[in-house]
């Protein structure tokens, strides 16, 4: 799978000079449409489109309760065609895997309106990614992190109540929870769970491992309300 490129959230607060730090490691939220390939391309328009505004609409609302703009939550979305990526801001790794089941949570009420759309895999990884300006002048991003994350979606065992967490992002996770202890309750009042240790190996033979995770009792979860000082860290 190539290195994916595309546009960012356009705000000035983030805008760089060549001599700035452009490359980062941070949570990656894979979201991919079941099955797209074997619908219409006007099935496959009108899901993409309805998605993606729904997604909006989603984050829209995490950000007016949180009270944070939405350059403060994510550094970028990269489309794929059939999904898309979001990369979190770094100072809110951890966060990734709980952003994941908000939108997996929110994905069903998306499959009770369109009788074909069978429902999404959603993977999170920590990793690398990196900014460049593209031929247009706009602010996109590449990285082995939206490659490996891409590796999770791949995993054979998916059940669509779950979200396909890398080793890597699970251990950001538990860090990102001894920082918040508060989302600590909150996950244990949703009834979090995980999976054993899974186990497989990609399209390349290599090997991949993670964790499934889900809610017994699943919504939304806002981001937690912090101080950014200083924008983005490593």
């Amino acid at each position: 799978m190539p290195n994916y490129a595309r546009i960012a959230p356009n705000n000035s607060e983030y805008m760089m000079s060549k001599k700035e730090k452009t490359n980062w490691v941070t949570d990656i939220i894979l979201v991919d449409v079941i099955g797209f390939s074997k619908i219409s391309s006007d099935e496959q328009h009108e899901i993409i489109s309805f998605l993606t505004l729904s997604y909006k609409k989603m984050i829209e609302k995490l950000l007016v309760n949180s009270n944070m703009p939405l350059s403060r939550l994510i550094l970028g979305f990269v489309p794929t065609g059939d999904g898309f990526f979001c990369i979190l801001n770094p100072r809110l790794k951890g966060y990734g895997t709980i952003l994941g089941l908000s939108f997996n949570h929110f994905s069903e009420y998306i499959a009770k309106k369109f009788p074909y759309f069978q429902g999404v895999k959603i993977a999170v990884h920590t990793g690398s990614v990196y900014e460049f300006t593209d031929i247009l002048g706009h602010r996109n991003y590449i990285g082995d992190g939206l490659n490996d994350c891409a590796r999770y979606i791949e995993h054979k065992e998916f059940n669509l109540s779950t979200v396909m967490v890398s080793t890597v992002a699970f251990e950001s996770l538990k860090r990102f929870l001894e920082l918040y202890k508060d989302f600590q309750i909150l996950l244990a009042e949703r009834e979090f769970k995980y999976s054993s240790l899974q186990t497989f190996y990609d399209k390349h033979g290599q090997q991949k491992q993670g964790y499934l995770v889900w809610l017994r009792k699943d919504g939304i979860i806002n981001p937690p309300d912090i101080n950014f000082n200083s924008i983005l860290t490593n």
